[in-house]
């Protein structure tokens, strides 16, 4: 089975948003689950730590050798779409112990079927609100790319 390939993630400097969109030979109720469900966000992105799956909910992500990032589910419209807030700031290189309003980013995961399976697009705004907007734009997009990857090599059965 080869693996779908999808375009890169793009950066917008003017409106400090990172965009990719993705499609995945999978349904939109399997890619649901792995984008909201956090014994599936654990398989493919940080290994994910919250209690519930509703709107107002927190808990964290956690990659190796880095501190919890806290995140809160912003908006959730099963299986459409869903947005988390996260205090993720790269460029100082650790993570509050509580969710930074002032300066979190906030990234939305939109799925629609398509005839193959699901395209799932991912817009992640307001890096101007964080200590190095161009840098961290930069960093997530990079991010994005894999961690994209990893969810349609695992979907896909190939990871």
């Amino acid at each position: 089975m080869t693996m779908t390939r999808n375009a890169a993630s793009v950066t917008d400097e003017d409106s400090f948003t990172v965009r990719r969109t993705i499609e995945i030979a999978a349904s939109i109720d399997k890619v649901w689950r792995a984008v909201t469900e956090p014994e599936h966000i654990s398989r493919w992105f940080g290994r994910a730590d919250f209690a519930d799956r509703a709107v107002g909910a927190s808990g964290t992500l956690t990659w190796e050798g880095r501190s919890p990032i806290p995140l809160r589910i912003e908006a959730l419209e099963e299986p459409h779409t869903v947005s988390y807030r996260w205090s993720n700031d790269d460029a100082l290189g650790t993570s509050p112990a509580e969710l930074d309003e002032a300066h979190s980013t906030v990234f939305t995961f939109t799925l629609e079927p398509v005839p193959d399976g699901t395209r799932l697009t991912v817009v992640e705004t307001g890096f101007e609100r964080t200590s190095a907007p161009l840098a961290n734009l930069e960093d997530h997009r990079k991010g994005w790319d894999g961690e994209l990857d990893k969810l349609v090599a695992l979907l896909e059965g190939s990871a």
